[in-house]
């Protein structure tokens, strides 16, 4: 990879940050909505509160996912707030 081609990469990650909802473009779980609780290098670390848990983080590359600009503070969540925010969001997008 050249110089410039790492650079766009890296400046590309910066926009994936912890506590903003993801929804997946690819994989059996496509069109699901996470709240990325993790970032690592090209991947992101999503969870549902239900069958992917803060404890339990699915792995999934970046390129993967697409964003939805709503940005939530899980620095001290447990799995009750990030279902709580997945159903507010839900119900918020049915309403428009």
């Amino acid at each position: 990879m050249g110089t410039l081609e790492k650079a766009v990469s890296e400046v590309g990650m910066d926009r994936y940050r912890a506590g903003m909802l993801a929804k997946s473009k690819a994989g059996h779980d496509a069109g699901r909505i996470y709240v990325i609780t993790d970032t690592d290098g090209a991947y992101v670390y999503l969870a549902d509160g239900r069958l992917r848990t803060v404890g339990r983080p699915k792995k999934k590359k970046a390129r993967h996912v697409q964003l939805i600009c709503e940005e939530h503070d899980v620095s001290a969540a447990d799995d009750v707030q990030i279902k709580r925010i997945l159903k507010e969001y839900i119900s918020k997008e049915e309403e428009i």
